[in-house]
């Protein structure tokens, strides 16, 4: 199979494909990931609450997610790899290019930023530098304290607005894909209409571009507790490569997610 670009997620957007996307975290996992046909691989600070049993993703550091993107790198031959930027990495614009500088050295071949139009300035930055950026709107979790946990975002019509025109500024700054968490399904469907570039649902509902789990979730074995928009594919298949190729089956005939797996 081919290797997966920006612009080949592009395409499979104009063409009304669906993207898969799995969050990974180390070589073996990644290698797997890849050879069932995964589209995209996240190396994200979700790696705080799954791998390191933190409460939130806020203690995670850049050291952090470039050492286990060299080792995601490492297991990877087409998949599109993204690097997540953690908490406060991108304070400022010079800050983010430095630390961005290292996450594409450590072998991401595009970073994630959480935020919404104050961060116009510095996208456009590390795009005029040669870093494609991702997006993130919605749950944003390393807002979490601001948001008084682990919410559902944009059920009031003038968040759904606002979430809405941030997206479009966001998508004129210059990102190239957009992460939606925990949405209701008819925002999850409105921005992805509304932007050319593909925009990847987490509990946004079935109408996004693509979809992507923490991959911990995927399998069951968090060790905390299982969102709503996630579902266990291992306990329906007993094989974890089963499990991955029933997931990407799923997301690509829009079997997943589910009404149960979604918000209204």
């Amino acid at each position: 199979m081919k290797k997966v670009t920006v612009s080949s997620l592009l395409k499979k957007k104009q063409a009304g494909e669906k993207i898969t996307s799995l969050t990974a975290y180390d070589a073996s996992f990644a290698k797997m990931f890849d050879e069932q046909g995964i589209d995209a691989m996240l190396i994200g600070d979700s790696l705080g609450m799954v791998l390191q049993g933190q409460d939130d993703t806020l203690p995670v550091t850049v050291d952090d997610i470039a050492y286990h993107t060299r080792s995601v790198r490492s297991g990877t031959s087409r998949a599109f790899v993204l690097a997540d930027m953690p908490f406060m990495s991108y304070a400022t614009p010079e800050q983010t290019y430095t630390n961005a500088a290292i996450l594409m050295a450590a072998g991401a071949s595009m970073v994630k930023l959480e935020g919404g139009s104050w961060l116009c300035e510095t996208i456009s930055g590390l795009n005029q530098r040669g870093v494609p950026v991702c997006g993130h709107l919605g749950l944003t979790p390393q807002s979490v304290h601001v948001f008084g946990g682990f919410k559902v975002q944009g059920r009031e019509a003038s968040q759904a607005e606002h979430l809405l025109a941030e997206a479009q500024a966001l998508e004129e700054a210059g990102i190239q894909l957009l992460v939606l968490e925990c949405v209701p399904s008819s925002l999850g469907k409105a921005i992805s209409e509304a932007l050319t570039i593909p925009v990847i649902g987490i509990g946004a509902g079935k109408d996004t571009d693509g979809q992507i789990l923490v991959m911990h979730d995927m399998f069951g074995i968090s060790a905390n507790y299982m969102p709503k928009f996630s579902k266990n594919y291992l306990k329906e298949t007993g094989d974890m490569r089963e499990a991955v190729s029933q997931y990407i089956s799923e997301v690509q005939d829009g079997t997943f997610p589910s009404a149960e797996h979604s918000f209204e």
